[in-house]
């Protein structure tokens, strides 16, 4: 089987939701950069999928057909907060099957301001076992006070109470994960918020859930992300050596029964689907844990980044609490955990955050990540995870015939990990495929 790799990534800044753009203009955003950034026209994209969860039926065509009516296969892909991942990994096993050479992945969402909520009153919900077996565990403990506040925030503060329960770690844990992670997101430009709280504020800022302050929860975001996906062959012909990360392995995994008959509040918060996910990824890059020298974790809540540091192997079982007092989760430490910032504070548009993930680690591979840089990355993991369920683990490497060309700053006019800009008509027309139609009229929020 062959190889694919990432020739090009782009992203639109996270942001709050506030009705300003529309999703076509977010994802376009997003795809233009991607493309800029390989040095391809939407010519050459054979096929496409696209990731979004708040969005009706063939919202991925309605974005690419500004882009051009090529008549490619275009996929639209809703796998909850995996998405973006799970278009990611469709988009690449197009290249590995030999289906297409050349392949682009985009995410985005237009999300409605507050907590998650369903659009749907007459139908069964996907996590209604999960929240059912959430209620069970909770009536049978007794805690002096009662959960509440919104049901994702309850699984995932209950899965950090329940291992603090089991070894020992104490909210002053989840509070130093989220404040490390808004001190990373200050330096990322593309990120929802820049404010750094200390451990302490975050422990004594407002109340989520019973066990959640603010700062610990990743709040609602509109954003798009995207990458551009090609084989050696298509790599090679182009001369793209200098920008193209390889794909060295990937894990997709789905609930088992652990989810419900291990009766663990852990589990419940889908850990077994990232052990599972990560061993199919490491086998497949053949590196272990110890290999890895950045991660994009799904912090959704500050306590999934703390079990997910066993899910994920970078600590033995039941010592995640120990990783972070040692430090050993942000510069200077064993792994930099997050430098974008994170879910908590960059932002989490859910059909957009696992392909932002790929888009941050492709320019940490590239040495090309700014003030977010981290030292001497040899290999980069993304974990983006979904409830109901879904979790995606990607790692990316440098390949052997990586070789220095053109800078960001060459093929952007500016330096992208330094700067966050919308595109022009410019940019649209420098990437835009010969077929098209006036009919479709392109969103463009120009600088």
């Amino acid at each position: 089987m062959g190889k694919a790799y990432v020739i090009g990534v782009g992203s639109t800044k996270f942001d709050k939701p506030r009705g300003l753009r529309d999703y076509p203009e977010l994802g376009l955003e997003a795809a233009v950069k991607a493309l800029q950034d390989a040095g391809v026209t939407y010519d050459a994209i054979e096929t496409a999928a696209c990731g979004y969860v708040y969005g009706d039926s063939t919202c991925g065509q309605r974005v690419l057909y500004q882009l051009g009516m090529t008549g490619i296969p275009i996929i639209n892909v809703n796998n909850n907060c995996s998405t973006g991942s799970s278009a990611f990994v469709t988009a690449v096993n197009s290249i590995l099957a030999g289906q297409a050479e050349c392949a682009l992945a985009l995410g985005f969402e237009k999300m409605n301001p507050g907590s998650l909520s369903s659009p749907w009153k007459d139908r069964e919900g996907p996590i209604n076992g999960t929240n059912k077996q959430m209620v069970e565990i909770e009536a049978s403990k007794q805690y002096p006070t009662k959960e509440f506040g919104p049901g994702a925030g309850q699984i995932f503060a209950a899965a950090g109470l329940e291992y603090g329960e089991k070894y020992g770690a104490k909210p002053i844990h989840m509070a130093k994960i989220s404040a490390k992670n808004h001190a990373h997101s200050a330096k990322n430009p593309y990120s929802q918020f820049t404010f750094v709280p200390t451990p302490e504020e975050v422990l004594n800022a407002r109340k989520i859930t019973r066990d959640l302050t603010l700062p610990m929860c990743s709040p609602t975001s509109d954003g798009g992300a995207a990458a551009v996906v090609a084989s050696e062959a298509f790599v090679k012909k182009h001369n793209l050596q200098d920008r193209a990360i390889e794909v060295a392995g990937f894990g997709v995994a789905t609930d088992s029964s652990q989810l419900y008959e291990a009766h663990s509040r852990i589990e419940l918060a889908g850990a077994d689907m990232t052990r599972r996910a990560s061993k199919i990824a490491y086998k497949q890059a053949g590196v272990s844990p110890q290999d890895i020298q950045v991660v994009e974790l799904h912090d959704c809540f500050a306590p999934n980044e703390l079990i997910t540091y066993d899910g994920l192997g970078l600590c033995p079982p039941g010592q995640a609490h120990l990783l972070v007092d040692a430090g050993d989760n942000t510069y200077g430490g064993k792994y930099v955990v997050n430098p974008s910032g994170g879910l908590e504070s960059k932002g989490h548009p859910l059909g957009a955050t696992g392909l932002g993930m790929i888009f941050y680690l492709t320019l940490q591979l590239r040495n090309e990540a700014g003030k977010m840089q981290v030292p001497n990355v040899k290999n980069a993991m993304a974990h983006n995870l979904g409830l109901g369920g879904s979790a995606v683990v990607t790692i990316l490497r440098r390949p052997a015939f990586y070789k220095k060309g053109t800078s960001a700053t060459d093929r952007f006019g500016y330096n992208p990990a330094l700067e966050c800009r919308r595109i022009t008509d410019g940019d649209l027309a420098k990437v835009r495929a010969k077929e098209f139609s006036d009919y479709v009229k392109p969103s463009i929020a120009r600088l």
